[in-house]
């Protein structure tokens, strides 16, 4: 199973330390992407909000700079927020990182888990399904090597038009990132396409019937195995003690925040200690607590890829690094 790490870019305070810049935040993840790199996982995801408290606008910004200081790693997006953007700009950006890093770009198309973007970008959040469906159709036919006629609802036409640059080798790769409704995942299984599942709540194994569901899409629409991946929120220390110290309070406090929009209460150490239990879907505490978590979801759910979401509350830049350094040299050899 593939390891790796995504991000945000938060930029939330902690303690007494108030939040980084953007510019310093998004240098910090450039860092910690290379740490990925060293620590020997397999991919880092960079995910796009348009919000004061996410640094991240750009991910295929982000991962060209990242692209620069590595030669390895699987560069992903998680994810973009394809419904507020132009699939043929997407498609560019991706296959200039896809050029940029010799063949490393993912990209992860999603609604998003905010809607700021609609807004922004000028499109009605009454159209929030259809705008999707539409651009994700269009995106999966550029891939396509041949010349594009096509003929939407949210964007100019095109006639016999093919979009540069193109991808080496392979068509761009495109997966699908879910929250968890029946309806995106049975869209990813009959496209064809891998998918991912954010689970940053409840119980893991709560998921098992949208993956059998998604097994029975791909093979209703003829396809073979694809690969499964889920990311969810977690740190590593090396003790249980230590990671609880570190993560609970800037964690709590990010949570908070989303949640006083939400209409959720604060988060309560009670819920905490509940979301970080054996069924819980927080995966924080000492390397070998979490590769056990780590190893009853990949077994549970039949994972491929196994994304950890550290940045949640913004912890100091040192400790993300030696979460990283954990992940890749004691979690990764007993779940890989």
């Amino acid at each position: 199973m593939e390891l790796g790490l995504t991000t945000f870019a938060e930029l939330y305070p902690a303690g007494d330390r108030p939040a980084p810049s953007a510019a310093e935040r998004l240098r910090e993840v450039v860092e910690e992407a290379v740490a990925t790199e060293q620590a020997g996982l397999a991919v880092y995801g960079v995910g796009e909000h348009h919000r004061k408290d996410f640094a991240a606008s750009s991910p295929a910004v982000v991962l060209a700079a990242i692209a620069a200081r590595t030669e390895k790693i699987q560069l992903t997006s998680a994810v973009t927020v394809l419904s507020s953007d132009d699939p043929v700009r997407v498609y560019q950006d991706f296959s200039t990182l896809d050029g940029l890093s010799n063949g490393r770009a993912e990209l992860m198309a999603g609604r998003g888990s905010f809607t700021e973007s609609f807004p922004l970008f000028g499109y009605d959040l009454s159209d929030y399904d259809e705008l999707f469906e539409e651009k994700l159709a269009l995106l999966l036919h550029l891939r396509e090597d041949e010349p594009v006629t096509w003929n939407g609802k949210f964007r100019a036409p095109l006639r016999n038009a093919t979009v540069y640059p193109r991808t080496d080798n392979r068509p761009l790769p495109v997966w699908i990132a879910v929250g968890g409704s029946p309806e995106s995942v049975v869209r990813a299984g009959l496209l064809g396409l891998p998918l991912a599942i954010a689970i940053i709540g409840g119980q893991p194994a709560r998921f098992k019937p949208l993956v059998d569901l998604y097994h029975r899409a791909l093979a209703e629409g003829g396809h073979e195995k694809q690969p499964v991946a889920v990311h969810a929120h977690g740190y590593i220390a090396d003790t249980e003690e230590e990671a609880i110290a570190d993560f609970y309070e800037p964690y709590a406090r990010a949570m908070s925040v989303i949640g006083r929009e939400r209409g959720w209460g604060p988060m309560t150490r009670a819920q905490f200690d509940g979301l970080r239990s054996k069924e819980g879907s927080l995966f924080v505490g000492n390397p070998d607590y979490v590769a056990e978590k780590i190893a009853d979801i990949r077994d549970t759910l039949s994972l491929d890829r196994f994304m950890l979401h550290t940045s949640v509350g913004t912890l100091p830049h040192e400790k993300v690094l030696h979460n990283i350094e954990l992940l890749g040299a004691k979690v990764a050899p007993q779940v890989g």
